[in-house]
């Protein structure tokens, strides 16, 4: 391929914890030209970028919007023309709630050569690094991954479907809707279901909230929680294992 050939990569970059990427994502960020990054990724990452490549901030904090997703998109393009290989950077993978695919959808009817790099998603590995198991035997045989958001803003229908079965629920961008998603459990009369919440997931500055659906909201006011937090619904919460040795020892090493 010439060097000078348009071509995006969108790029995973895991839920926080700088070591929880891939080793084909950062051969991804040390080989581009331009990169796009967003708010939740962690910006260490960023210095696996070569000398001469181009960082761009296209991410969004409550709602303040450095980029549309159109200007996004077209900045793609061109800076992919201009400058050859783009790498997306984006927060837990691209194709959970990220957007990944629309942008790639978008990028090939300009001729733009694409790739993906899959993260980790961080509503798999938030829990897991707290010790919750979104499915263990006799607690929990399947676990839902739902977006409390719809696009117009409103809380997504899933949410009541979800509440519904026994399955674990795992609810990403759901912070601003946690007193309609509290009815709605009410109404499954769920309310002794157990919740985590947890704000910065896998970072140094992890926040997290232990109660059940009767008290979650007074938890949230006790620990200060917001956004960004992944909810975490379901018995599986009471069953979390102890990791401290475990993350002692890795520490130590």
């Amino acid at each position: 391929m010439n060097i000078n050939t348009p071509k995006l990569t969108v790029v995973g970059a895991g839920p926080g914890d700088e070591d929880l990427i891939t080793l084909k994502a950062i051969k991804a960020i040390e080989s581009a030209n331009v990169i796009l990054h967003d708010a939740l990724i962690n910006e260490s990452l960023l210095k696996y970028a070569s000398k001469g490549a181009e960082l761009i901030f296209v991410g969004k904090r409550k709602g303040c919007y450095a980029f549309q997703q159109e200007q996004i998109n077209e900045l793609i393009v061109t800076k992919a023309k201009e400058k050859g290989h783009v790498v997306r950077l984006k927060g837990g993978d691209p194709f959970v709630f990220g957007r990944g695919a629309e942008e790639i959808d978008y990028v090939r009817e300009f001729g733009v050569e694409t790739f993906m790099v899959p993260g980790i998603s961080s509503a798999l590995a938030v829990p897991a690094y707290l010790g919750i198991p979104l499915t263990k035997r006799d607690s929990s045989e399947s676990f839902w991954v739902v977006t409390a958001t719809t696009k117009d803003h409103a809380l997504s229908s899933d949410v009541t479907l979800a509440a519904k079965s026994t399955a674990t629920i795992v609810i990403l961008m759901g912070m601003h809707k946690l007193a309609d998603i509290v009815k709605v459990f009410y109404a499954e009369n769920k309310r002794n279901v157990p919740v985590a919440i947890i704000q910065n997931g896998t970072r140094d500055n992890q926040n997290v909230g232990i109660g059940t659906i009767r008290n979650i909201q007074q938890v949230v006011k006790e620990k200060q929680l917001a956004a960004p937090a992944i909810i975490i619904i379901g018995d599986v919460v009471k069953d979390r294992v102890v990791l401290d040795s475990i993350r002692k020892e890795v520490e130590k090493d």
